[in-house]
This record gives C-alpha cells, sequence and structure tokens, in this order.
C-alpha cells in the first residue's frame, strides 16, 4: 500500500512540475506566474480571426501573461468593430476594450498587426512613433506596407516586465486612451 501511494505521489509531483514556471536562468531573478487575461472579441465582426491571431502572437511572444478568448461579458478586454481608426482605452494593466477601426484597413493597414498592436497598448505599451515596420508598437507610422505583427525584443522585455510585478487592475495610472 505504501509503494502505491509514494508511486502516486512521484506522478503527481512530476505532472505539477510540467506546469510549473520555468526556473530562471540568471539566479536571483524570480518567475512570475503566468496571468491570464480574458478577451471577449464578439463585437470584432469581421476582425475576430485578426484579433484571435493577435493575440496568440502576443501568447507565443511573452511567458508571464495568457490572453485567452471568451464570450463572457466580463472579459478583461472587450474588442468592438467600428467605422473609426484603431483605439484602444485602458481601465488599468491588462484590462480596456479595443476597437478595431474600419478606416484603417480601407487605407490598406494589416488587420493582424493592427490587433496585435492595440492589444499591445492593453498590456502597457505606448505608441512608439514615428518608428521601424520592426516595432509593432510604431503602428501607422511604419506605412501601410508593414506587416509586421510581432513586437521586438523591447516590446516582448518590457510586457513580460510589468506583469511581473503589477496586480492586474490595480494601477489607476494605466488609464489611457490610445488612438492609433
Amino acid at each position: 500500500m505504501l509503494r502505491k501511494i509514494t508511486g502516486a505521489l512521484v506522478v503527481a509531483i512530476g505532472l505539477i512540475s510540467l506546469h510549473a514556471p520555468a526556473a530562471s536562468a540568471s539566479p536571483g531573478v524570480e518567475v512570475a506566474a503566468v496571468r491570464t487575461l480574458t478577451y471577449n472579441a464578439g463585437g470584432a465582426a469581421e476582425f475576430k480571426s485578426a484579433v484571435d491571431q493577435g493575440a496568440q502572437i502576443w501568447n507565443s511572444s511573452v511567458v508571464n501573461v495568457r490572453l485567452v478568448s471568451t464570450t463572457s461579458s466580463s472579459a478583461n478586454i472587450r474588442i468592438v468593430a467600428d467605422d473609426g481608426w484603431p483605439r484602444a482605452q485602458t481601465t488599468s494593466l491588462g484590462n480596456g476594450r479595443v476597437w478595431m477601426g474600419r478606416e484603417a484597413t480601407g487605407q490598406g493597414y494589416n488587420a493582424i498587426r493592427i490587433a496585435a498592436h492595440e492589444l499591445g497598448h492593453i498590456l502597457g505599451q505606448p505608441d512608439r512613433k514615428p518608428g521601424p515596420c520592426t516595432s509593432l508598437m510604431s503602428g501607422s507610422s511604419a506605412g501601410v506596407s508593414c506587416t509586421n505583427p510581432y513586437p521586438n525584443a523591447r516590446e516582448k522585455s518590457e510586457v513580460e516586465a510589468a506583469f511581473s510585478t503589477a496586480k492586474i487592475g490595480a494601477h489607476a495610472d494605466w488609464a489611457h486612451e490610445f488612438v492609433d
């Protein structure tokens, strides 16, 4: 009986370690727990696929925050489509609203880049204009020909830092509106 219990504990510990955050490569640097943010793209209309792709890009780019799609009205992030210019309004770090404006896509801007850029604002990133195409947060200043939807090393690092130290929803100073 003791052998069965010991075996079960070894298996359980092994499974738990598969889901635990990876150990830090640098001594003395603590790894933050993954924070899950939900987004509701139910109002994103024709941009829903682009929003989902933008969220997956952030998920593959950072380790301490996860964007998960939901249909709940209490999602951290609400995403809607409108006929204006794309924009984001943060209420706090990790919370806010994104408008996927048709004006920019009508001018030829890439919808996936727009979605990833606007989600970047919700994750605490400011606009960096003017900027090169290699900077996701350069937004429209990179030009219509820029289709890069990936954050650069600086942008990734800043999101990692923001979510490693902040409590989601705890900072009123994160409340901003970004019109891109």
